[in-house]
């Protein structure tokens, strides 16, 4: 059955009050999470904190399930962090990296994963090999084969960029990493709950993503997938009686599988939101919302692509929900002002969040419409009139 339209703006309350193009930012909350994130807080507001979290430990561990369901993972190969950053950093600096080690990533890196290449760089003397954009825009899997050599430690690849529609063929470099024995970060930060992330086919080692974009969970929540035979591959960069066992006066032992990259304190009450966003995607069905999602983003893209002195930035063979685009003449950021004020939320993609990629193909700032699933035509077509109006 095709998606109910009516029901997933129903479900989500914020639809009344805005339209909402700002999901690779943050996605409105459905009403079964905020039922979830409120009605966890007000529990241990009522019998405590701890006393709720064990009182909700089927909700709490049934997010472990759910977001393996959703990636085709096992549930102890997730650990719940705090956001997709935390995540990825947990894998990145538990390398046990040497001097003359190199990384393989590409244009489209995110700027919070470079910098953290860069301070390894500095810290350690590994170099960083950067491939290229293929003719479509995407990583070069190509350049990437040929720029493995025996001194390879870690291929990272950011499934979709923070400032683009592009969807990396993760699928492609998955089977290049495998083939070559190379361990493989995927930064699906912006991919959970736009395309397929299936681990298994994907063949990545370690996933990391946020619960706040298109998951539609709460901010403060996200996930880590370590695959269970690359598990020994790195050791958490920091520890706490929650990650490992203080075995004896000189030793420890870390817990088992993906657990050991979580710590003691978090956010239980967005945990268990996070988790009840995940069962809402499943029960609607992921690769109809995926579809809808590039369906809407096409749309946005072939109206706004018709309004003269707007320029449509995405690149790829495949386009997810992400729409960037700027203004010959009119300033981006009066543009969206003005977009602002009349309840049409957007965010800026500046070329410091991706510099490579921004550098290499001289972009400027652009506005960054993300669309999700619940938004509708109608809306595209008040979008791209309202640009068309501001920009005149």
């Amino acid at each position: 059955m095709p998606l109910d339209i009516d029901r997933l703006r129903a479900d989500t309350p914020g639809c009344e009050h805005v339209l909402h193009f700002n999901n690779a930012g943050a996605g409105l909350m459905p009403q079964p999470v905020l039922d979830a994130l409120q009605g966890h807080i007000v529990h241990e507001s009522l019998i405590g904190g701890y006393e709720a979290h064990h009182a909700a430990k089927e909700s709490y561990d049934d997010t472990y399930a759910a977001i393996a369901e959703l990636i085709g993972a096992k549930p102890d190969e997730i650990a719940l962090v705090e956001n997709a950053t935390r995540a990825w950093d947990q894998v990145f600096y538990g390398m046990p990296f040497k001097r003359g080690d190199r990384i393989i990533t590409a244009h489209a890196s995110y700027a919070s994963n470079y910098l953290a290449m860069l301070q390894q760089k500095k810290r350690y003397g590994i170099e960083i090999d950067v491939i290229g954009n293929d003719e479509h825009g995407q990583v070069d899997i190509t350049e990437l084969e040929a720029s493995i050599t025996e001194r390879t430690r870690l291929i990272c690849l950011t499934h979709i960029p923070t400032n683009g529609g592009l969807i990396n063929p993760a699928q492609e470099v998955g089977r290049i990493a495998r083939k070559h024995d190379v361990p493989y970060l995927l930064d699906a930060c912006q991919s959970a709950g736009q395309t397929d992330i299936n681990v298994e086919r994907i063949q990545c080692d370690f996933l990391s993503s946020t619960g706040r974009k298109y998951l539609r969970g709460p901010r403060g929540t996200g996930f880590l997938y370590v695959r269970t035979e690359a598990l020994d591959l790195i050791e958490p960069p920091f520890l706490d009686l929650h990650a490992a066992e203080w075995v004896g006066r000189n030793t420890y032992k870390m817990a088992p599988g993906a657990k050991r990259f979580e710590n003691w304190e978090g956010f239980v009450a967005g945990k268990i939101a996070l988790g009840s966003a995940v069962r809402y995607l499943l029960e609607l069905g992921p690769d109809d919302v995926y579809a809808r999602i590039a369906e809407i983003a096409a749309l946005l893209r072939s109206r706004l692509s018709h309004i003269d002195g707007i320029t449509v930035h995405d690149l790829g063979l495949r386009k997810g929900g992400i729409v960037t685009f700027s203004h010959d003449k009119t300033d981006v950021r009066r543009i969206k002002i003005a977009l602002d004020q009349a309840g049409m939320n957007t965010n800026l993609a500046v070329p410091k969040w991706a510099r490579l990629d921004a550098e290499a193909r001289g972009l400027p700032t652009m506005i960054r419409a993300s669309v999700h699933a619940y938004n509708t035509e109608e809306e595209v077509e008040a979008f791209t009139e309202a640009v068309r109006r501001i920009a005149a």
